[in-house]
């Protein structure tokens, strides 16, 4: 088994779309509200569940077949 099925592929990638995504939402969410303090703990519940929810998405589509090449031996 390789490094990418064995899931710290698809834990690394969803740590750096966390990371990405909740900059990105503390910055709306500190325009929207003008609290650091709200924006923060917004952004730190959102890297949470958003790098959850991509590491399991990823893990899902390692056993879908779709679009791979299969090969015989």
């Amino acid at each position: 088994m390789d490094w990418a099925q064995r899931g710290n592929c698809s834990f690394a990638k969803a740590l750096s779309s966390g990371v990405t995504g909740t900059v990105d939402t503390t910055i709306i969410s500190l325009i929207v509200t003008g609290s650091i303090k709200l924006a923060a703990a917004i952004g730190v519940t959102e890297v949470i569940t958003k790098s959850l929810l991509y590491y399991f998405h990823e893990r899902a589509w390692l056993k879908i077949t779709y679009g791979r090449k299969t090969t015989t031996v």
